[in-house]
């Protein structure tokens, strides 16, 4: 059987195959708006829809086949099938194929009969019948006018035929429909097998990642094994200075003990001196009062001591004028007596005897004088100045410092003088 290419670009023979038709997959291209009559010579477009089931490729082509064919190696006629534009498999994807200038189809000898019936079949590059379209004819156009004049034995062959014709498309039918089970079957197999492809491609690259991680892990193992001796030295190296600082912790506990009781004796200490301190405070307080009050009594000792200063100036002042008294006295008794006139001498007597007596009047009051001024004791006129002296100054007390004279009856006064001379 002679075989015819259309293509012009290639006269390479299609990829066909020895695959029956139950090994094929009808479904996963399907044809549209196929006629039932096409006219030889004339060019014929074939339509029909890629699947998302189909991956195509650029060995598929698309070949009419007179029906009954067994093997994709039957094809009478072929076109490469072209590439989508959109290639997406989740999507069909309506394509279009035109096969011109099949005249040779109605005018070869060696052509089935007008009455045979055609297909497409689309078939993959490795050969495989991937879609089929349903049944057609190859017929030239009549014309109205031409009148058909059939015999009786005309009539009952092609009832005869048409009879075989509806038998055969039965039996097309069921082989159609069992196709159509078994390529579902083949589908799910098919979707299985992917699957399990996916899935081997799946483990086998987790396979690659575990590998990588292992082989990672293992560098990891080893640095961890490298960095544990390192940490080993490093706990050993922190264990010694543990010990160290334990060793040294001990001594400064020991050391922050004795320190801690000494500073309890400090503490004591401090306690006793700020009691002293206080005790201090409070003593020179005391002092700062007795000193106050004794500058005080100073002052006042000190004016009682102006004053006393002042009657012993007039004590001394009046024993000066005693001393003079007394000295008189003396000079008078030394010199001679003077001689009275006789007083029968005298008509009205003598007036020198007169003054005599005036004067040893005055004398006499002048003796008189000789009296201590704090006992009022009286000395004759005869006594020495020392015996008048010693009871005057058995009297007083006379300060050993600055020689200040007191009142003997101020015997107090006296001592807080002579006590505040020590403080200076």
């Amino acid at each position: 059987m002679m075989k015819t290419s259309t293509m012009d670009e290639t006269s390479d023979e299609p990829p066909t195959s020895a695959v029956l038709l139950d090994n094929c997959h009808f479904s996963q291209v399907i044809f549209n708006n196929v006629d039932k009559f096409y006219v030889p010579g004339g060019d014929i477009t074939c339509y029909y829809t890629l699947t998302q089931n189909i991956v195509p490729r650029g060995k598929d082509w698309v070949g009419i086949f007179r029906v009954g064919w067994k093997t994709t190696r039957e094809y009478y006629t072929f076109m490469w099938a072209p590439l989508p534009s959109d290639a997406r498999s989740d999507t069909a994807v309506q394509q279009q194929i035109q096969f011109k200038g099949l005249l040779c189809l109605s005018e070869a000898y060696y052509l089935p009969k007008d009455d045979e019936y055609y297909q497409f079949c689309y078939v993959d590059q490795d050969g495989v019948v991937r879609g089929a379209s349903v049944p057609f004819q190859f017929r030239a156009e009549t014309e109205d006018d031409i009148l058909v004049v059939t015999t009786q034995g005309e009539v009952e062959e092609v009832e005869l035929q048409n009879k075989n014709l509806r038998k055969e498309n039965e039996e097309l039918k069921a082989n159609c429909a069992s196709l159509e089970k078994q390529n579902i079957n083949l589908e799910k197999e098919l979707n299985k097998m992917q699957e399990l492809q996916n899935s081997l491609e799946s483990l086998r690259s987790n396979t690659e990642k575990l590998e990588l991680e292992l082989n990672s892990l293992k560098k990891e193992n080893k640095q961890l094994k490298e960095l544990d001796d390192c940490r080993e030295a490093e706990l050993h190296q922190l264990k010694e200075q543990i010990q160290n600082v334990t060793s040294d912790k001990e001594r400064l506990e020991t050391r922050l003990k004795t320190a801690l009781d000494h500073m309890d004796q400090l503490q004591s200490q401090v306690l006793n001196y700020e009691k002293e301190v206080e005790n201090l405070s409070l003593m020179d307080r005391d002092k700062t009062e007795q000193l106050e009050s004794l500058k005080e009594e100073n002052r006042q000792l000190r004016a009682i001591g102006t004053q006393q200063k002042r009657r012993e100036d007039e004590l001394l002042r009046h024993l000066a004028q005693a001393e003079e008294v007394s000295s008189f006295s003396v000079a008078s008794q030394a010199q001679a007596p003077i001689p009275s006139p006789e007083v029968g001498r005298f008509l009205f007597g003598n007036p020198y005897c007169a003054a005599g007596a005036k004067l040893g009047a005055g004398a006499a009051d002048l003796v008189s004088i000789r009296k201590c001024p704090t006992c009022d004791e009286v000395f004759p006129e005869d006594s020495e100045t020392s015996q008048y002296e010693a009871p005057v100054q058995s009297h007083v007390l006379k300060c050993p410092v600055c020689s200040e004279i007191f009142e003997k009856s101020n015997k107090q006064v006296f001592d807080d003088h002579v006590f505040c001379h020590g403080l200076e």
